[in-house]
């Protein structure tokens, strides 16, 4: 932990050189994945453990309400599948938590859906599991990793990486990252909507 060894001067300091490595491209990539669900009524499923699993919440609550368009224009589906508790521990305690993703994904996901994977070490094997089978079931994946990526990186049809080996500055990164997708979203949303008024 970065705080545990610098001082708030210095630990911004790292926090803003890490900040300078994330690739701006992934960010637009996200969102303009995300875009293309919202154009196809497909629906968006964000995943995570912990502080990713928090930051899964918070990204469905800012895409749901923040991409919110004009009128009675349709609206975005998304939907973080770590809410579900009871389900959670349903999965977790009845057979293993590797499938509490996985599991909810079987129920919902459809081909052309969108999976959005949070998971700072990239190695999580409820994450890895999820997209697996959304790999093999016509679900588009994004991994959102940290550090070196672990294997989420590699399995993910796209990623978005923060390359820090702190895992307070990249969950801080994910979130950073979180705020402008979902203003380039909303921004692409009210665009369509406009334009599709004015045709």
């Amino acid at each position: 932990m970065l705080g545990a060894k610098l001082n708030a001067r210095d630990y911004l300091d790292a926090v803003l050189l890490e900040m300078g490595k994330v690739i701006p491209d992934e960010m637009e990539r996200l969102s303009a994945a995300i875009f293309e669900r919202y154009k196809s009524r497909r629906f968006v499923y964000i995943i995570g453990n912990g502080g990713s699993g928090a930051n899964a919440s918070h990204l469905c609550e800012d895409l749901g309400k923040g991409s919110v368009p004009t009128g009675d224009a349709p609206r975005l589906k998304v939907l973080s599948l770590t809410d579900n508790t009871s389900y959670i521990l349903a999965w977790g305690n009845d057979s293993s938590f590797e499938r509490i993703f996985v599991e909810q994904l079987r129920n919902l996901g459809e081909p052309g859906d969108l999976l959005i994977a949070i998971s700072g070490s990239g190695n999580s094997p409820n994450i890895l599991r999820a997209v697996e089978w959304a790999n093999a079931n016509g679900i588009h994946t994004f991994g959102m990793t940290g550090f070196g990526g672990g294997k989420l990186r590699s399995i993910a049809k796209d990623c978005l990486h923060c390359p820090s080996g702190d895992m307070g500055v990249v969950e801080s990164l994910h979130v950073i990252a979180f705020h402008y997708v979902v203003g380039r979203v909303h921004a692409m949303v009210r665009n369509h909507v406009g334009q599709a008024l004015a045709a």
